[in-house]
Parts: C-alpha cells; structure tokens; sequence
C-alpha cells in the first residue's frame, strides 16, 4: 500500500479518470432526506413517476439495504457544463445541457468499473463494491451533500463550488471503512432567483419542487397529455430544462468541462425539429441509442416537439404539424392541432377546421375547437 492515505490515494484516482470532486461519507442512513421524500410522496408532488415509491425511497436512504455490510460511500462529481451561445435563442429547440452528449450514465459507468477495478488493486483484502449513476436506489444528492461535494440549492439541485450545479453525481458504495468528509457550511442565503424565475411555478418553496409543475418532469417522466395552461410557459424546451440552473449566482463562473464526450454540435432548428417529428420509432431508437434522450420516448419527444414548435411560431412548421395531425397517435394529434392554433397562418386555420370535419376522437376534436378559436384570436 502506498504512504499516501487511502481516502487521498482514492480522491487522486478519482482525479486522474476525469471527475472533477470527490468526497467521501459513511453509509449510515439519510434519515431526514428519507422523511421529506416520503412527505412529497404522499402529496402527490411526484406525479405520476409510480417508480418512485416509499419502498424505493426507503431503500435510497438505508446504504445497508443496497449493499450489506457497508460502511463508506465514495461521492463523485463531473461537470458538463458547456458554457452555450444560444442560451436566450428562443427560435430554436432547447435541450437540458446534461443531454447533449453521450448518454452519461454509459460514459460514467465506464469510469466507475475502471475505478472498482483499481480499488482491488489498492487494497489488499477482500471488500464488496456497488456502483451508481443516478439509475438506482441511491439518494445522490444526500450522499453528495454529506461527503462535501456541495449544498443544496433551494432548486434541489446540489451546487458545487468551482462546477455550479452543472455535475453528473455518482457514487460507490463499499464495505471498505474509509474516513468521512465533513459536510460544507454554506447555503443560497436570501437568494430565490430559481424560484422567481421559474415559469411553471414548479419551485412551490425553497427545496421543495411540484413535479407537476416542472418543464423538465414533464418533457421527460410524464407520459401523457400536458396542460393547456402550462404549454405556453414550456417555451421551446423540447428535453430538459435548464431555467432554474441558468439564473442561479452560484452557476455564473461555473468551469466548462473537460469530457469531450459530454460535448455535442446538435443545432435543434425548427428544420431540423421537423425531421424529428417525422420519425419513425425505428429510426429513433436508432438516432438515440446512446442519448440521455431516449428516455423522453418517441412519442414524448415528439409531443414536445410541437409544443415548441406551437411556441416558436414559425410557419415553417405548418405542413409537419399538418402530417403530425393525421398521425395515428392520439397524443400528437392532440398537440399539433394546439400547436397550429398558435400559427396566426390562414393555412393553419384551413388545416384545423379541415380536420375537425374528419376526426372522431372527442379529446382530439376538443383540441382542434380550442385551437380554432385561438387561431382567430392570434
């Protein structure tokens, strides 16, 4: 064994595989993050994520239920934070930072099982590990919190010092005895910016978010029908939302990141949007195998796509939102009429009342009838 403590012989590998902040906590329970997620369970702020149940929240906080035996927590952080020039560009789609690359979960598994493998090696007895990014049980951002890596965020995000809130957290539970970090004294103090600026409302208080309400949960989780209240506050998030992160004062000199991977080029014109809401489910699975972006579903990404487009205005996107309106599924037949309805275009308010002669679903025809009488308001 090296000289070097363990726990810094850990945090420099951690370093050299490209995370950007480690810290490291025990895997005694999250009892007070347990309580308040079980308390927006039971009101309902969790939406329709039925995943996200008390026996799943119950395991998050409980370490020893995922791993028998554990003692430590190893807390990771790496920024993906891309510093982007088209940030206030309101005619053209807008996706989550944190998707714009490489699916993270693949790119920092492959880290992570690099890491286990050298741990074997660092350590001379027998020990157990478990690997997580965000995709199990474990209740990232207390174990963050605990071990260092940053403070909550009154928009539930956890901020890091020199990253903002612009981190893909991970950890590695072990039943290795290593020492803890302490924790970070500090807070948002006074400042609610990511509550005023939220155009959902979604922020219902400091740390505490009505998914609901939120464009991300609603662009990605939800699966159905979105609200014709909330539609217009979407704006032109088609995946994602990153309101709350881009208004927040701790974000303002986050340091871009170093994984290439996390890095893309994708420019979401309405073009190219239009291309998007054409696809067929092969040719989605296809284009987004290895994005985070799947997880939005065909149906979901495209049911976005028209709001965004509703949003935007463009009369480039009248012909696609007129296929999109013969389109066997419900749902996007639903929000394309409303997306014409917010066209002022003569041709999208053709489309719509040539349409409601032929539909027969009545929640489609609710939807044409309202976006009729918008179009003539516009």
């Amino acid at each position: 064994m090296n000289s070097k403590s363990p726990e810094k012989l850990i945090k420099k590998y951690a370093y050299e595989l490209g995370f950007d902040i480690s810290g490291i906590t025990t895997a005694q329970p999250f009892f007070r993050d347990e309580k308040e997620s079980i308390d927006r369970i039971k009101k309902g702020l969790m939406g329709d994520m039925h995943w996200y149940n008390i026996e799943r929240v119950q395991k998050a906080n409980h370490p020893e239920k995922l791993l028998p035996g554990a003692k430590s927590i190893i807390s990771l952080g790496i920024s993906y934070f891309k510093n982007p020039n088209n940030v206030n560009n309101n005619d053209i789609g807008k996706v989550a930072q944190y998707a714009w690359g490489k699916d993270y979960h693949l790119v920092i598994k492959n880290k992570l099982n690099t890491f286990v493998e050298k741990l074997s090696t660092m350590f001379e007895y027998d020990f157990k590990t478990r690997i997580f990014v965000d995709d199990g049980p474990m209740n990232d951002r207390a174990v963050a919190e605990r071990a260092g890596i940053g403070w909550f965020g009154k928009n539930t995000n956890i901020l890091t010092k020199n990253y903002g809130s612009w981190v893909f957290l991970s950890q590695i539970l072990t039943t290795l005895n290593l020492k803890p970090d302490k924790p970070l004294k500090k807070n948002c103090g006074t400042c609610i910016k990511c509550i005023d600026k939220c155009p959902t409302n979604a922020i219902i208080a400091p740390y505490k978010i009505d998914a609901r309400k939120c464009i991300a949960y609603l662009t990605i989780e939800h699966r159905g029908v979105i609200p014709i209240n909330l539609r217009p506050h979407i704006q032109n998030w088609i995946f994602g939302c990153d309101i709350c992160q881009e208004v927040c004062p701790v974000n303002d000199k986050a340091e871009t990141t170093k994984e290439d991977q996390f890095i893309s080029t994708n420019n979401y014109s309405v073009e190219y949007m239009i291309s998007l809401l054409e696809m067929n489910e092969e040719e989605f699975l296809i284009k987004f195998k290895n994005s985070a972006i799947k997880r939005a579903k065909r149906l979901g990404l495209q049911r976005n796509i028209c709001i965004a487009l509703g949003n935007i205005k463009n009369p480039k996107a009248i012909l696609a939102l007129s296929k999109a309106l013969n389109s066997k599924e419900i749902l996007i037949r639903q929000h394309a009429a409303w997306a014409l309805g917010q066209i002022k275009a003569n041709t999208s308010l053709e489309i719509l009342v040539a349409s409601q002669k032929k539909e027969k679903n009545l929640d489609v025809l609710t939807e044409i009838e309202l976006a009729i009488k918008q179009n003539l308001k516009n």
